[in-house]
């Protein structure tokens, strides 16, 4: 089965873009969790944080960043937001290619879950 997450970023699959680049891809999260919900994925195809690479580091650091430029960009970087990492089942962890969520707009709960 193809992984939905490389059929968004080479647009088989419908999506709003936020951002697009040659390494990343964002976009808004169909079933958003706050009032501003992007999903920042890599372009290449790392099904999970415990996969990563030292080759990796690079590309993490400018998911990172992007999810920050996303958030100022979205108006969220004078009131707060988060970037949530998740892995694994038990977090939640649906769609096997890492992703950063960008969320913001609301007050925020902790702890989360």
């Amino acid at each position: 089965m193809a992984c939905l997450f490389c059929e968004i970023a080479a647009g088989r699959r419908p999506s709003r873009t936020a951002y697009t680049d040659d390494r990343i891809y964002a976009f808004h999260d169909i079933h958003p969790q706050a009032p501003t919900h992007i999903l920042v994925v890599p372009r290449k195809h790392i099904p999970s944080l415990v996969d990563l690479e030292p080759d990796d580091d690079a590309l993490l650091g400018a998911l990172v960043r992007t999810g920050r430029d996303l958030a100022r960009e979205h108006g969220l970087a004078e009131r707060g937001f988060r970037l949530v990492w998740n892995c694994g089942d038990d977090a939640g962890y649906s769609v096997h290619h890492i992703h950063l969520h960008v969320l913001g707009g609301r007050q925020l709960g902790w702890p989360p879950g």
